[in-house]
């Protein structure tokens, strides 16, 4: 984590009040500076969604084609988990 610097910025009086109510005149910084991280990170996000966009290839995935394939194909891998951790697992005594 690099040092704090200081900045001004100009925010609208309406909003300034809210970031008051919620975390209080004495902790903007911290909340601005959350809020920017969160921020940064959601864009990095959709960044890298729109870059690997058409990156899988659905014709050699064909359980990724639908939203109810994609469903079913979960469903099934979940249903092999609980298979395996219950072989796993062995008999339970009571």
């Amino acid at each position: 984590m690099t040092a704090p610097t200081r900045a001004h910025i100009i925010l609208p009086e309406d909003l300034l009040a809210e970031v008051d109510r919620v975390a209080g005149k004495r902790k903007r910084s911290h909340f601005v500076e959350s809020a920017i991280r969160e921020k940064l990170s959601r864009e990095a996000l959709s960044a890298a969604l729109r870059e690997s966009a058409g990156a899988i290839d659905l014709e050699s995935y064909p359980e990724w084609k639908t939203p109810e394939r994609v469903s079913a194909w979960v469903r099934s891998l979940r249903r092999e988990d609980d298979v395996r951790l219950a072989r796993k697992a062995g008999p339970r005594s009571r």
